[in-house]
């Protein structure tokens, strides 16, 4: 096995407590944890845990912040998009210090943390401009009556991340609810609290009135909990697991029945008809799997491929696989990192030698890279069937499942055959073909001879058990905001 050299720089981690009120505080009840390096399995540093009595902090400071006479309510609309553009402005000023702090912690690799920061940037500027055009609307009624509708904020929004993105993730939640004026308490995934937490000083630096983002690291069941239960919170968005998001919508109902966003787990389906390129085809479904360490909700995790091209896309996907670089995230020859985690990486493990078992065929990898980190060859397995295990849940590692088909009709309604429902591929160079599968996928969304194409001005969510509600675009705004119907009776003269 080879051994395992670091390029990771050295680096100052600047903030590692809890920011409530544009103020750092150490955890209510001195708890800290480890934060973990994935390259290594070795400690980077220790970070405050937040608990109920930090997020009853938290919410206190995000109510003061949300009074009708605050700071921050009085604010034009389009003062509140000047603040967001100077957030996304600070975003790439530090662009360089704030993605080596994200590969560090996360795995990913260099330049793609510098693309998740630039994406970070560019939504929150598209979400500024909506600062001042979500309207309302006059409706027609009888001569003597006027009637009009506002769009008023939420409140206290409680906004849970994920460990994949952690950058991009928290601009994605943070975009729309602040274009709308609600206030946040935002827990980061307690893999990677390290540029969620450095993002909190740069919306103190944006000037963003004290409450308005409160950042409260901390874990699932303590910290995550307490902001799902919390009378004092108004709407919950989480995306996580399916297992998790039943558990978050339960809670939240049995508490005040806060609204609740979900976008959970896919095993999405790219389908690649006869008519396609191979060598296109291979490239795109590599990417849909294998991109990030496969650790997307959105991966391409179920590729059907038609009986007639079947044999010469295997053989090609094999030998695409063989080559990806598998190493240090700070090399920049590196194309996928390690997992996140020494739990993910032996689940992955596990799935692995379930396919084997099952009678899948390994084609390539799946074995340890390095002596040291959770680092994982991408594998290919072929001769794959729906009803194998790794065909039907989502295993989040770099395990591309290769499934044959024979017609179109079945091959629908073998994409459709699951609790899941987030997005879809497809590869052809049939418009009406296309257009069918456009049609009768199950998936919030559908991509045509492309894969991975989230667009921030393009909602995003899932069908079935990959959520509800959506994110992005104008669609991402209403969960943030309030309907209010005014209906005014006008006097007749005397």
């Amino acid at each position: 096995m080879t051994s395992f050299i670091s390029k990771a720089p050295h680096m100052e981690i600047k903030y590692t407590q809890i920011f409530i009120n544009n103020e750092w505080h150490k955890a209510g009840n001195g708890k800290t944890f480890p934060v973990i390096n994935p390259s290594t399995g070795e400690e980077i540093c220790r970070v405050e845990g937040g608990t109920k009595s930090d997020i009853d902090k938290a919410v206190e400071a995000a109510r003061n912040a949300f009074r009708v006479d605050s700071a921050w309510r009085k604010l034009e609309p389009s003062a509140r998009g000047t603040l967001m553009r100077k957030f996304a402005e600070l975003l790439r000023r530090d662009i360089a210090y704030l993605a080596q702090l994200e590969t560090l912690n996360n795995g990913k690799t260099l330049i793609n943390s510098k693309i998740d920061i630039m994406g970070s940037a560019a939504c929150i500027d598209y979400y500024a401009g909506w600062a001042d055009k979500f309207t309302g609307e006059t409706i027609p009624s009888t001569p003597d009556t006027f009637i009009y509708t506002r769009h008023e904020p939420v409140g206290i929004c409680g906004q849970i991340i994920p460990w994949n993105y952690p950058i991009l993730m928290l601009a994605l939640k943070l975009g729309p609810a602040l274009a709308c004026g609600n206030v946040v308490i935002l827990k980061p995934a307690e893999e990677t609290p390290l540029t969620a937490l450095y993002c909190a000083s740069l919306i103190k630096e944006a000037g963003f009135p004290p409450g308005v983002v409160n950042i409260v690291p901390g874990d699932g069941p303590e910290c995550g909990h307490a902001i799902v239960v919390h009378e004092g919170i108004d709407k919950i968005s989480f995306t996580g697991s399916v297992e998790v998001g039943k558990k978050v919508q339960e809670n939240a109902a049995k508490s005040n029945l806060k609204r609740v966003t979900l976008e959970l787990g896919g095993k999405s389906p790219l389908i690649i008809c006869e008519d396609a390129d191979v060598d296109f085809a291979v490239y795109v479904a590599h990417e849909a799997i294998f991109h990030n360490a496969a650790q997307n909700c959105i991966a391409g995790s179920r590729t059907f491929v038609h009986s007639k091209i079947y044999p010469e896309f295997i053989a090609k996907s094999v030998a695409l696989a063989k080559k990806r670089i598998v190493g240090d995230p700070f090399d920049p020859n590196t194309q996928q990192g390690p997992q996140i985690n020494s739990q993910q990486f032996k689940k992955i493990l596990n799935y692995i030698e379930l396919g084997k078992n099952a009678g899948a065929r390994l084609e390539c990898g799946g074995q340890k890279a390095y002596d040291k980190g959770y680092f994982i060859q991408p594998a290919v397995f072929s001769d794959v069937k729906d009803d194998m295990i790794i065909a039907r849940e989502e295993i989040f590692g770099p395990v591309m499942c290769v499934l044959k088909f024979d017609s179109y009709d079945e091959v629908i309604e073998r994409a459709n055959a699951t609790n899941f429902g987030l997005v879809a591929g497809v590869i052809t160079k049939d418009l009406t073909r296309a257009l069918k599968f456009v049609q009768e996928l199950q998936a919030g969304s559908v991509w045509v001879n492309t894969y991975a194409a989230m667009k921030f001005q393009a909602p995003f969510g899932g069908f079935k058990q990959s959520g509800q509600g959506r994110e992005l675009g104008k669609y991402g705004l209403e969960p943030y905001y309030e309907v209010k119907t005014v209906v005014m009776k006008l006097l007749s003269k005397i």
